[in-house]
């Protein structure tokens, strides 16, 4: 069994960890490795992958880089090729991989699939996740992710990218840009980044009407950045939704609820408050929306359908 190594040498939190990280895959010549330097040569390199007959992928990068490398296995003039996916915690934001439960050391992580392959066992490290399927029709494209937000989320990481060193935009920095955002929510300041946004939806082909929105988003894993759980929807389905209305009530006293999944009993539609998990949804906008991290730009009128590839086989490495 093959195990490519595919490392995003900008998505690294520190030099010493990446050193580490490096130094064991040079004296590691059972794991094939490749490097990139930006996400423009990621194809590249799947493709020599697959024609190396790799059948575990560890991605050594962050959130967006397992993005970028989802999207082409998936999209629609992607490979056949579908190997058993390994995200190690080897970027600035690391949800994925730590929503699966890696190891907070990227080497140990290699080790412990090095070693589960070498003894025929990798089968036990599985730990099948949806991934959302994000289709834009209107700009022609298709991308893949395992988080999807909308407006003043998309606004939020545009601060963080700007107002942070490149080193900071991480979960800390999520983090502390999420905690302000909160904080100026509940006072009552919707201005700049916290201005609603006004969309059109439906959910599983129900109506849901026209509103103003001040939280949008959907993701197929349980635990976001540093382990919040913003979704407490309870149907079987693989994608989990939450929207907070513009003039939802109480939004201060509920925060801590909610980031914990466990919201109190206030936390209702009739409040302003919805978290459904659904097969698929559809909005029209006209705002911005991040992916795994990654910035699209707005677009008037843009239609976004959400759904889900159920069962992709991750490994907990």
């Amino acid at each position: 069994m093959k195990i490519g190594v595919l490392t995003n040498l900008r998505a690294g939190k520190n030099n010493k960890r990446v050193q580490r990280v490096l130094a064991y895959l040079e004296r590691t010549p059972e794991l094939l490795h490749e490097e990139t330097h930006d996400f423009d040569r990621v194809p590249d390199v799947m493709r020599e992958f697959e024609r190396a007959g790799v059948s575990v992928l560890v991605m050594n990068g962050g959130d967006g880089t397992l993005q970028h490398a989802m999207t082409h296995l998936f999209g629609a003039h992607g490979p056949a090729w579908r190997p058993m996916i390994a995200p190690i915690r080897g970027g600035r934001t690391n949800m994925v991989a730590s929503d699966l439960g890696a190891h907070r050391d990227p080497v140990k992580s290699l080790e412990s699939l090095l070693a589960a392959a070498r003894s025929g066992r990798i089968e036990e490290l599985l730990a099948p996740r949806p991934v959302l399927r994000i289709e834009l029709p209107k700009e022609g494209d298709v991308q893949y992710g395992m988080f999807f937000g909308a407006g003043v989320l998309h606004r939020a990481v545009g601060l963080a990218h700007e107002a942070l060193p490149e080193e900071k935009v991480g979960a800390w920095g999520a983090g502390v840009v999420t905690g302000m955002l909160v904080a100026r929510a509940a006072i009552g300041k919707l201005s700049g980044v916290l201005v609603p946004d006004k969309l059109n939806l439906t959910l599983d082909g129900d109506d849901g009407g026209a509103a103003e929105v001040m939280l949008a988003m959907a993701s197929s894993i349980d635990r976001l950045f540093l382990g919040m759980r913003p979704f407490w929807g309870r149907e079987p389905a693989p994608v989990r939704t939450t929207w907070i209305n513009a003039n939802a009530n109480g939004i201060w006293r509920c925060a801590p609820g909610i980031l914990r999944g466990r919201p109190p009993a206030m936390v209702t539609p009739a409040n302003g408050y919805r978290s459904v998990n659904v097969h698929e949804f559809a909005m029209q906008l006209d705002a911005g929306l991040v992916i795994d991290g990654e910035l699209f730009g707005p677009v008037p009128d843009r239609i976004v359908r959400v759904s889900a590839l159920e069962n992709v086989p991750f490994l907990r490495a």
